[in-house]
């Protein structure tokens, strides 16, 4: 209760009594600092207004069960910062210093709600994170690494993981690894902006993307300073035509599932491409991004492995550990290696180093492996569940691309309407859907260094036989449980 001797200071006592249970209920240690910070954040907020006078050290004491020495050393603190102020004889007050934080004013649009089901595709399934094992290998990893190694690291990375990452690769995809040019780096996106730097330095002014393509290459060529040149797809593949005929002399493709029409470069697709890149004296930046996951089959081998003196290769663990670990690897050509590996070390001098023999112990023992398995099997039984509910509420629905990765392609079966007021009221419906349209590469302007690639009538576009009326949708699953994989494709069915 407010004491009758505190006059014009009764007006702070229902802030004492809000810090009463936090301040008298923290142990004895803390009480000093949760006064202290409890009095600062009324001061800001303006709870506690300037010129507001507080009661004496001995009736807040009373009041929050503390001792008075506690009370007089948090008035005795802040006051020392500015938040009080105080005079001999007349008590402590809130003084004038601080400005009250402005609580953020209400919009008239409330946020968007989190949908029922989220189809949006390229997240992994990150309940599947082996922690277990992971913790094992990070105790392991960090009893045994020798007191050197955590100094400045080799920008191209941790040598063991080098070397685990070479004979991974050699055996799963098909890629031509020496671990001298293996380059561990913070996921992809890294590994293209180091080629985008070194093709720039070059000489480069452009590089060619898929059409329809993944918009993070674009926009990561352009913090380079490159321009992206789109080139349309057929059945098979980039068109090598439109490749030709592009000006640009380097070109990024997802040859062994397309993001995001799903389909796989041919074998003599994969010859043009290369026959390409020999006589522009090019390169081809292979991003495989989901390449270990093939379910109807053995996933087709790297691109890389056909030429590695062409083909710059690089991956991560972001679908198969997760994203968030921001761990990748570049496997660049001889040629490139010495620049690549210079702007790796102006850029944050390498990689974690016990991140590194974490995920070089986790390979060594087999744990990576059997995380490639589990993740198989969860994926695959996923995509089943969603081909089943597609037929079983969507009749007429049509998937293409391959059996593999983490999404499909996914056509309706008659017109719904304008692209946009079916997406509108999917939305409404609860649903998050992406459509294939958003995946389209806009025209380049403005450069005279580059041509957008034009599809030629023996090369027709992946998507020629699909009707204009025709929505097309790109699903993820892989983040879904096939019960919530099921619910929205009947919600889908229902919009």
């Amino acid at each position: 209760m407010p004491h009758d001797d505190e006059g014009p200071g009764t007006a702070l006592w229902t802030t004492a009594w809000e810090l009463l249970l936090p301040t008298a209920s923290a142990p004895p240690r803390r009480r000093g600092r949760i006064l202290q910070e409890a009095l600062r954040d009324a001061v800001r907020s303006g709870r506690l207004a300037p010129g507001t006078r507080l009661p004496s050290g001995r009736a807040l004491a009373a009041d929050l069960g503390v001792s008075r020495g506690l009370v007089t050393e948090a008035y005795e603190q802040l006051t020392a910062e500015g938040y009080l102020h105080s005079r001999r004889g007349a008590g402590t007050w809130v003084g004038g210093a601080v400005r009250a934080t402005v609580p953020p004013r209400p919009t008239d649009t409330p946020p968007a709600g989190v949908p029922l089901v989220d189809f949006t595709p390229g997240t992994p399934d990150l309940s599947l994170f082996p922690r277990a094992a992971w913790s094992a290998a990070h105790r392991r990893a960090l009893g045994r690494l020798p007191h050197r190694t955590l100094g400045y690291p080799d920008p191209r990375g941790l040598p063991e993981l080098r070397a685990e990452l070479a004979q991974l690769l050699t055996r799963r995809r098909g890629v031509v690894a020496d671990p001298q040019r293996v380059v561990v780096c913070s996921g992809v996106a890294q590994a293209m902006t180091l080629l985008g730097f070194t093709l720039r330095a070059a000489g480069h002014r452009a590089v060619a993307v898929e059409d329809p393509g993944s918009p993070e290459h674009a926009q990561l060529f352009a913090a380079a300073g490159l321009a992206s040149v789109p080139v349309p797809l057929d059945d098979e593949g980039p068109d090598p035509t439109a490749l030709a005929d592009s000006g640009a002399r380097a070109a990024v493709l997802t040859p062994s599932h397309q993001f995001p029409s799903g389909t796989s470069v041919s074998a003599p697709r994969r010859a043009q491409l290369l026959r390409w890149a020999r006589a522009a004296d090019g390169l081809l930046i292979e991003d495989d991004y989901d390449g270990d996951f093939r379910y109807d089959r053995a996933p087709v081998g790297a691109l890389q492995g056909l030429d590695p003196d062409r083909v710059a290769y690089t991956g991560s663990v972001s679908k198969s550990l997760a994203p968030g670990l921001r761990l990748g690897w570049l496997v660049v050509p001889e040629r490139l290696a010495a620049e690549v590996v210079a702007r790796k070390r102006t850029m944050d001098l390498g990689n974690p180093v016990l991140d590194q023999a974490l995920l070089a112990d986790f390979i060594a023992r087999g744990d990576y492996d059997r995380q490639l398995r589990r993740c198989q099997r969860a994926y695959r039984e996923r995509r089943d569940a969603l081909t089943a509910a597609l037929a079983a509420h969507c009749p007429g629905a049509e998937v293409t691309g391959i059996a593999a990765g983490l999404h499909v392609i996914v056509t309706l079966p008659a017109r719904h309407g304008p692209e946009e007021a079916f997406l509108t009221r999917a939305r409404r419906a609860g649903l998050a859907l992406r459509p294939l349209s958003a995946y389209k590469s806009p025209r380049p302007a403005g450069d005279s260094h580059v041509r957008p690639g034009h599809a030629r009538p023996d090369h027709p576009p992946v998507d020629a036989h699909v009707p204009p009326d025709r929505i097309r949708l790109v699903l993820g699953y892989a983040h879904l449980s096939p019960s919530d994989i099921t619910r929205g494709i009947r919600l889908l069915g229902e919009v």
